[in-house]
């Protein structure tokens, strides 16, 4: 089944599904575009992790070891702990370990980065150290010759730093030269709109890519079935608001989903 909306679909972004959605396209972009860029260069996936303390944090948390205790019915003695006074019980902060995956373009032979390319999580818009460590690497590639390809498919939490105000779309993609730098392309979107295609920076001389991103997220929402995962008699997360939600609701009745 392909999704209902013609760009991205808002119900992808919900906090259980979008880890998923997030590797899956990094996946899926790296199969699309290792064919049309050999032999010059090959596209590998990369990946940082970190600790999370944020309070809010977006995704459970998932233990490694779990230790469970046996006591033999003979030996078991039952004991009552008399309540204290003075004990309150509290709640600790427990860090989550995060990894967020990306891609990177390296030129065959010289192993060197040529484009790096993001597509942001919830943890990069939020404050905390998902921000701040992307911010570094974000920084990074932009004071050297690596160009960078930003994807933000996500309505909530802030965008990214840029000197004129590129916020108040739903959705942006953002395509940075080297050599035109501080100067960048901005692809903004909204929901009612399909995701548009760009054309992927690679060295000079060379013919960049056409990425359809929208085509490429289609065929993946289809093949990992994601419409067996989404009640879309829902709101999605977070809830769209006056006219788009309007558009929403009859473009979801429209395909008897509502």
């Amino acid at each position: 089944m392909q999704t209902p909306f013609p760009g991205m679909d808002p119900y992808l972004e919900n906090s259980n599904m979008w880890p998923n959605v997030h590797n899956s396209l990094i996946t899926a972009l790296r199969d699309e575009l290792t064919p049309r860029l050999r032999p010059r260069y090959y596209v590998s996936i990369e990946a940082r992790t970190y600790w999370d303390n944020a309070g809010d944090l977006l995704f459970a948390g998932r233990p490694d070891v779990s230790v469970t205790g046996r006591i033999a019915r003979e030996t078991a003695t039952p004991y009552v702990v008399a309540p204290r006074a003075d004990i309150v019980p509290v709640t600790l902060p427990i860090p989550d370990e995060i990894t967020e995956t990306y891609l990177e373009i390296r030129a065959v032979g010289e192993d060197r980065v040529i484009t790096v390319l993001e597509i942001l999580s919830p943890t990069n818009k939020r404050r905390g150290r998902g921000r701040e460590m992307y911010e570094e690497k974000r920084d990074l590639v932009l004071t050297s010759r690596t160009h960078l390809v930003e994807i933000d498919l996500l309505r909530a939490g802030e965008p990214m730093r840029m000197n004129q105000n590129g916020s108040r779309s739903h959705y942006r993609i953002l395509i940075s030269r080297s050599p035109k730098r501080p100067r960048a392309d901005l692809y903004p979107f909204n929901v009612q709109q399909p995701i548009p295609d760009f054309d992927l920076p690679l060295q000079r001389g060379d013919a960049e890519p056409r990425v359809e991103l929208d085509r490429i997220l289609h065929e993946l929402y289809d093949r990992a079935g994601y419409d067996l995962r989404i009640n879309y008699k829902t709101d999605p997360e977070p809830p769209l608001e006056g006219d788009d939600a309007i558009w929403m609701n009859n473009l979801l009745r429209e395909a008897k989903l509502r």
